[in-house]
């Protein structure tokens, strides 16, 4: 694994790394960076492209890119760069070359991400699917044996049970890129048992149900179920649950985005966990990077994207044969 700076040093990423690793075996992945005009987006660019997990294309102003490379010392002589006027325009075209076939993912460089997400959608130019678009979040939790997968907790404010049903399909079908084989998803609300009082345990069994008559395929779902109980196994035996997702969730599906960021916040400043992220549900995988994330998690969100690029290739290439 290369000598990456993270936020706290002393510790160990292993499941990070691993991911890492595992992408730097597949193909590079074509990727078109929306305006990395800042040090921390270009920088992020440098060192994907170093390692081998993509081939960037960065889209932004040229004699501003120029002009940064410079002031950091960042070598970006080989890259391929498509001029942009401002930041609106960077997205624009960004979202162009995916469009045309010329990138298989898209990385959010430093506009904001409603400027990106913009673009995404657009009725007329945008990626859109017919698959509803939603945010993962990859958590490496120090002390947790697995990466949890939390979704959704930054793109769908207060989603419907339709919603829920696209939201849950693409956080398995990441699982499924990633290989944690048959996932284990918890459907997440204050509490383990059905009260009509509280919609959130009423939705997670319809989901439930949904998956047993295959609306939802490829993984274990389970729920409500408390966080404890999700994830913590004496919590679902104390709780006298039985179930083969109770205690050992690898996927957690939060009944809202504030439930959703709460969570994420509460591992990350808390427990010192690092949340590499990404967007599923367009044509292809959008790598939402911040500027506070460790270099090693946006290599991370890179190494996802690049798996997950990695297994649509070879379900068209299914598909043809």
């Amino acid at each position: 694994m290369p000598d990456v700076t993270t936020a706290d040093p002393g510790r160990r990423h292993d499941k990070y790394e691993r991911l890492v690793k595992v992408a730097q075996g597949l193909p590079r992945m074509t990727t078109a960076i929306a305006h990395p005009c800042d040090q921390v987006s270009l920088e992020s660019a440098v060192e994907a492209e170093r390692l081998g997990l993509i081939v960037p294309v960065l889209v932004g102003p040229a004699a501003r890119l120029h002009d940064l490379a410079l002031r950091t010392k960042l070598d970006i002589s080989a890259m391929e760069l498509v001029d942009a006027a401002h930041s609106h325009d960077s997205a624009a075209k960004a979202v162009a070359l995916v469009r045309s076939g010329r990138a298989e993912a898209l990385m959010k460089g430093s506009l904001h991400t409603d400027e990106l997400m913009g673009a995404v959608v657009a009725r007329d130019s945008g990626i859109r699917t017919a698959r509803r678009i939603s945010h993962c979040f990859i958590m490496d939790v120090p002390g947790h044996p697995d990466a949890l997968i939390i979704t959704d907790a930054a793109v769908n404010i207060v989603p419907t049970l339709e919603e829920k049903v696209d939201i849950v399909q693409n956080a398995i079908d990441l699982a499924h890129a990633m290989g944690m084989g048959d996932p284990r998803v918890a459907i997440l609300s204050a509490m383990e048992t059905v009260n009509p009082k509280v919609p959130s345990t009423i939705e997670a069994a319809a989901l439930c149900k949904m998956a047993d008559r295959g609306q939802i395929t490829g993984a274990l779902l389970d729920g409500p179920l408390a966080l404890d109980n999700a994830i913590q196994p004496e919590a679902a035996a104390i709780k006298h649950i039985v179930s083969p997702v109770a205690g050992r969730a690898n996927v957690l599906v939060v009944p809202d985005l504030e439930a959703g960021n709460m969570l994420v916040k509460s591992l990350s400043f808390l427990a010192g966990a690092d949340a590499a992220g990404i967007v599923l549900g367009a044509r292809v995988p959008i790598i939402l990077t911040s500027r506070a994330d460790s270099m090693l998690t946006r290599l991370a969100s890179c190494a996802v994207a690049v798996l997950v690029a990695a297994a649509r290739r070879a379900d068209a290439s299914a598909a043809i044969r």
